[in-house]
């Protein structure tokens, strides 16, 4: 079941710098929400925060809440490991585990959580690649390695393998930037139809992107050198790129940014 995602006074840290500071917002459920902004502002920084990717580098740390449905995944008692399970990644550069199969792939998350009856993994194999739109074009080459596919096909493998373990809310990391725009029109209607079970933050470069694929957009940007990230804005994503509230929201999405 999607989950609502609610985020307040979050200050996000590498070592003493302070990275991002007291970004506050929501995303509603079964939605897809976009982060825009510079290279630099705090967007990748913030969307790991979101599944606790954040704590894996070295130094680094949180202030503040980032609540699932109402729940810290920060408090004392929360593994960090199920909250990943429950808030998949996908990332920038599509990754399927080079030395296994199609099918050993998508299942890899289940059999690290000992789930190993065959008929359950055929199952979800097929449900899975048939969620990222992949299952006709692999169906009949399962146990060829993953990385003999196109870089489409992996992205949409990798898509997969993160749905497989059935999380509430998917983040993407500019999953759209090492593809082929025939390849990134398949992710877009991927996400759109992955919305009806998904939670779904994305952050992307690409403007027109954004606006394709998201209800709300949320710009994010920096002071100058050295200062921290911030939220800008976050509105309904046609307000925001017809009507921004910010000034520097709509300097950006002009082009008259810097």
């Amino acid at each position: 079941m999607a989950k609502r995602i609610d985020v307040s006074d979050l200050n996000i840290f590498y070592g003493e710098f302070l990275a991002v500071e007291g970004v506050t917002f929501t995303v509603e459920p079964r939605s897809v929400t976009a982060f825009i902004g510079p290279s630099g502002c705090g967007k990748s920084t913030v969307l790991r925060t979101l599944n606790r990717m954040h704590e894996v580098i070295p130094n680094a740390r949180v202030d503040g809440k980032v609540l699932l449905d109402g729940e810290d995944i920060y408090g004392t008692e929360v593994d960090p490991v199920n909250v990943r399970r429950t808030i998949g990644m996908v990332f920038q550069k599509p990754n399927p585990f080079p030395t296994m199969s199609i099918y050993d792939n998508v299942v890899a998350g289940l059999k690290l959580a000992g789930r190993h009856s065959r008929k359950e993994l055929d199952q979800v194999v097929e449900k899975s690649l048939r969620g990222a739109n992949l299952w006709e074009e692999v169906k009949d080459r399962l146990n060829r390695p993953g990385s003999g596919l196109s870089g489409g096909q992996q992205q949409r493998l990798c898509i997969a393998r993160a749905i497989a373990v059935e999380p509430q809310v998917l983040l993407m990391d500019e999953p759209c930037s090492a593809l082929d725009p025939i390849s990134t029109l398949a992710i877009e209607d991927l996400i759109q139809q992955l919305k009806e079970r998904f939670t779904i933050v994305i952050v992307t470069h690409n403007m027109q992107q954004a606006a394709r694929v998201s209800e709300t957009t949320a710009f994010f940007n920096i002071a100058g050198t050295g200062q921290p990230g911030k939220l800008i804005e976050m509105d309904a994503t046609q307000k925001i790129f017809s009507n921004p509230t910010e000034k520097r929201t709509e300097d950006y999405i002009t082009g008259r940014f810097g």
